[in-house]
């Protein structure tokens, strides 16, 4: 299977019955994906501009009913603050709030397994292993999609779920090539040592998702792959082999429909 980039109109276009998963950034240079049914929108990581995300929402932002961060890397956080400025509910961690000092009436704290609600999209943050403060992932709902796991950043997920229609998870990098890298002096050690310690490698992907019912899972988005340290072809394909279920790796610009039923 190949990396392909699926196209459709532009949000305003949208028929209210299309569900798109938008990619804006999906890599150490800045985080962003949007939901968007072109009624309401929700943002999961400010690594981008805003501008950007005005774009991609047709330039208006009062459809977007929310922003989730991770945690405080400026990669996924690094925007955050322009959100704010633009009075978009912006939802993080309290340990992702105090690192990057953000307070005020935009800021919502939210809680590992608390649910909350943004517009007509349900989310319940969970608790994963990162080298940051207090770094979530999310289980989103909508009746339009079904669940979709949003899991980035992470070295292993200790919990499991049942009846994913969608699965965005981050699929780092290959331990193969980040041994080659470091043996020939691309990677220093300490840098192998941080990735390993701190983001999910392809093999663990592999049996996060098997560990989890995928009894309605429609698709698998692999995210935040390393471009030095992953070949996303690879992924894709052993991915796709394993899990039985269609398999993409996200790249900027692009658009995928993830309605629960895609006729």
């Amino acid at each position: 299977m190949t990396i392909c980039r699926a196209t459709v109109p532009p949000a305003q276009h949208l028929d209210s019955s299309d569900m798109i998963l938008r990619v804006l950034g999906s890599s150490s240079a800045g985080n962003c994906y949007i939901l968007d049914n072109g009624k309401e929108a929700l943002v999961l990581e400010c690594g981008v501009s805003l501008s950007k995300v005005k774009e991609a929402v047709g330039y208006d932002i009062s459809r977007i009913a929310g922003a989730f961060v991770s945690h405080e890397h400026n990669d996924h956080c690094g925007h955050a603050g322009e959100f704010i400025a633009a009075r978009i509910p912006v939802h993080m961690s309290e340990g992702t709030a105090r690192e990057k000092q953000f307070w005020g009436n935009s800021i919502n704290i939210i809680r590992s397994l608390t649910k909350v609600s943004a517009g007509e999209f349900s989310i319940l943050p969970f608790d994963v292993r990162h080298d940051a403060a207090e770094p979530m992932g999310f289980l989103i709902r909508h009746d339009e999609t079904g669940d979709i796991l949003f899991a980035t950043d992470t070295y292993y997920i200790k919990y499991r779920f049942r009846g994913l229609s969608t699965m965005m998870i981050e699929c780092n990098y290959d331990r193969g090539i980040v041994n080659e890298n470091t043996e020939s002096g691309k990677l220093h050690p300490s840098v192998r040592n941080r990735i390993i310690k701190s983001h999910m490698s392809l093999d663990t992907c592999i049996d996060t998702i098997l560990a989890n019912d995928r009894s309605k899972m429609m698709r698998i988005v692999l995210i935040h792959l390393s471009a030095g340290n992953m070949d996303a072809n690879e992924a894709v394909r052993r991915v796709s082999e394993a899990s039985g279920i269609e398999t993409l790796a996200a790249v900027p610009d692009m658009e995928i429909n993830i309605n629960r039923t895609p006729f």
